[in-house]
């Protein structure tokens, strides 16, 4: 008796069709999921649920998309340097960071999501905590990294990242805080903009406390080793 056969035996007739309605489900939603990723690879994402949520809130928010040769380097080498160091070296997960998280007092993965993760909970799915959107977000991660170039996923976290209240993305921040254009932002102000970025409502980058400034010179130190050892390789492109 064929698997088809023990599964009609155990199931029964409805238990059965009910099995084969369920797979197909799984599977049509796991080919949608691949197919609304592989298209974000070529076009820019539309808002996600987060910035609707915050549009209809605040009654408007500002984001002026960049492409990732407009911004200056120092923006994706700060965010690198601040929010996932091994962004070219892992494949979406950076598991000694989880291992690290894990191993802490209080036990939580705090800290151990890379930009890969954020890029897809900030795009495709909702900020709430729950293990239902955690485990969406590690199996589309895995999607992101598999038709997304490194060049690709770090332009679009920086087109979506929330730098203060209703304000996304690098052309929208460097206007607000610094009225400059992505292209110009020096080291420093690339550095106050990635300092921010884990609680951007209730930190500045133009008037920073004590706590970012120290955090903004760690970011620049990380920004600058990162440059010098070859770690931005996957997302700037290198002088002939």
């Amino acid at each position: 008796m064929g698997i088809r056969g023990r599964l009609k035996r155990f199931l029964g007739p409805r238990g059965l069709a009910a099995f084969r309605f369920a797979s197909r489900l799984f599977w049509a939603i796991l080919g949608f999921q691949a197919i609304v990723v592989f298209l974000i690879a070529f076009m820019n994402p539309p808002p996600g649920y987060y910035m609707i949520s915050e549009s209809q809130r605040l009654g408007a928010i500002k984001r002026e998309w960049v492409d990732l040769e407009d911004m200056s380097p120092d923006m994706p080498r700060a965010v690198v340097a601040a929010e996932d160091a091994n962004f070219c070296n892992h494949w979406g997960f950076d598991l000694d960071a989880i291992r690290a998280a894990v191993a802490g007092n209080d036990g939580r993965l705090r800290g151990a999501s890379t930009i890969s993760q954020q890029v897809t909970k900030n795009v495709f799915l909702w900020p709430a905590r729950t293990w239902i959107r955690k485990a969406l977000e590690a199996e589309m991660t895995i999607y992101v990294e598999l038709f997304w170039t490194k060049r690709r996923i770090i332009e679009v976290y920086l087109n979506v990242a929330e730098f203060d209240e209703g304000v996304f993305g690098v052309g929208a921040a460097s206007a607000h805080y610094f009225g400059t254009k992505p292209a110009d932002i020096t080291l420093l102000q690339a550095a106050r903009l990635a300092a921010i970025l884990p609680n951007p409502k209730d930190r500045s980058a133009i008037n920073p406390s004590d706590m970012t400034r120290a955090r903004t010179a760690q970011i620049m130190d990380g920004a600058r080793t990162i440059a010098a050892d070859g770690r931005d390789g996957c997302f700037v492109k290198k002088a002939d």
